[in-house]
């Protein structure tokens, strides 16, 4: 399970002997990240035992509040699990004034065993067929997200840069734009900086395509489990960092109207116990050289992709993002260099011959993404799936809806799937679908201004 021991432990307070507390981080079905802030006498306790804590941490709303239908079905009594920190991310929080220490931890049952309702132990699951087959997957994650400006607003405002010499907002798109990175300079260093004090891979940063939204990427590894944990450690990050130069940082998968929405990307390829690309045929000379067994998991991927965009689009505000001409693709369709798709195929050579899953937003949950994802994968190759004709490079697609654009349908098709619940498990499928619907009913019984603004006095 990949657990941390005593011996890390004094290994990092030898490091860091004026550390007083730690913070405990709790990943929930939501990809929330939760806490507990523990002191110095109770860290030996966690290394060597675990701390307990109730069951239901994992399976929050996102208002962090406990679904009284899973109450009433799954856990009664809210028992307790125990929490066990993660092996090699423990770290200093270099946001913080006060010596903090923080570790990612994972839920087991009391006999050690592990607790397959979180989704960590979700994703080390789905892993496994694969795995069987023989093959490894490398992963990289590419994240999406805005600044806020700090203010008395009543509605958050991207931070925007500054026209020179006066104090009106730049306007425009301005992608990949130096000055961005200029004007917000020492946040990224320090961003940076905090990566590498907590082992987070980044590799490059870009203003986006909307003005005050950023991307990082972080590398590619052969790891899937660190992989999506590097992803929530570098939110928290940003995030943390974010609070420190007086703003405010989301991952939110569209939080403002006129401009793009937040996605995360994930890059894979596939390799056998020989160190080939196994999406790549290395015997020809097309470009691109795709083999079968990449066309295979296209194929897999594209038939579960609609029963997973519960996963891929989890929230209410997910869907807003899920627009036409938004970048955010909205049929399981798939091509050679081209953004316009769901499942990119990149410009690469065969050793790194990979595809790029474009479907989730910033929003999403990376341990129960990769999981529907690794599961899309073996499922293609396993039943050899056909997938659509390739888009080509440069070529003019058609906008066809064909994935579940409103919440409803994708709860729904969500639950009536059969294949995911294989990787995922039944019983973890029951609850998330259980926690998604009462927390899209209950969002629907709000009335919104809107409905004021258009429905008050006209009806």
């Amino acid at each position: 399970m990949q657990l941390a021991n005593n011996e890390e432990l004094d290994t990092f307070l030898k490091i860091h002997p004026s550390i007083k507390m730690m913070e405990v981080l709790m990943i929930d079905m939501n990809g929330i990240i939760r806490c507990k802030r523990i002191p110095r006498s109770e860290f030996a306790e966690l290394f060597t035992e675990g701390l307990k804590s109730p069951a239901s941490t994992v399976l929050l709303n996102v208002k962090g509040e406990f679904c009284d239908e899973l109450d009433k079905v799954d856990l009664d009594g809210d028992p307790d699990r125990l929490i066990r920190p993660i092996k090699n991310t423990l770290s200093i929080i270099p946001w913080l004034e006060s010596e903090t220490a923080q570790v990612l931890s994972t839920f087991t049952e009391l006999d050690g065993e592990p607790n397959l309702f979180d989704s960590r132990n979700v994703l080390i699951n789905s892993l496994k067929p694969l795995y069987a087959l023989g093959l490894k997957l490398v992963v990289a994650t590419e994240l999406e997200f805005y600044l806020i400006k700090s203010g008395d607003s009543s509605r958050p405002e991207p931070l925007l840069s500054k026209i020179p010499g006066t104090n009106r907002d730049q306007p425009g798109i301005q992608y990949a734009m130096p000055e961005d990175l200029w004007d917000h300079d020492q946040f990224l260093d320090d961003v940076r900086s905090a990566c590498d004090c907590q082992n987070i891979p980044m590799t490059t940063i870009h203003s986006e395509y909307a003005p005050g939204q950023f991307e990082i990427n972080l590398h590619h590894t052969d790891d899937p489990i660190k992989a999506c944990q590097d992803a929530f450690l570098l939110k928290r990050l940003v995030k943390g960092i974010a609070r420190k130069h007086s703003m405010a940082a989301t991952f939110m998968a569209k939080p403002f109207k006129d401009i793009a929405g937040s996605g995360l990307h994930i890059h894979m390829s596939l390799y056998d116990k020989d160190g080939d690309n196994v999406f790549a045929d290395q015997n020809s000379s097309e470009i691109p050289a795709i083999s079968s067994i990449l066309l295979h998991a296209i194929g897999g991927l594209s038939d579960l992709m609609s029963d997973s965009m519960a996963i891929f689009a989890p929230n209410a505000n997910s869907y807003r993002r899920l627009i036409p001409g938004n970048f955010a693709p909205l049929t399981p369709n798939w091509g050679y260099n081209h953004r316009d798709v769901a499942l990119r195929v990149p410009v690469s050579n065969l050793k790194n011959m990979r595809i790029e899953h474009r479907v989730s937003g910033a929003d999403a949950n990376p341990y129960l993404v990769l999981s529907a994802i690794v599961a899309g994968i073996h499922h293609g190759i396993t039943q050899e799936c056909t997938p659509s004709m390739m888009i080509a490079e440069g070529a003019e697609i058609e906008e066809i809806i064909t994935l579940p654009r409103i919440w409803p349908d994708a709860i729904n098709e969500f639950g009536s799937g059969v294949a995911l619940s294989q990787y995922l498990g039944a019983d973890f499928c029951k609850l998330y679908e259980t926690v998604r619907r009462s927390e899209m009913e209950e969002i629907s019984a709000q009335i919104p201004d809107i409905d004021y603004d258009w429905y008050l006095r006209a009806m």
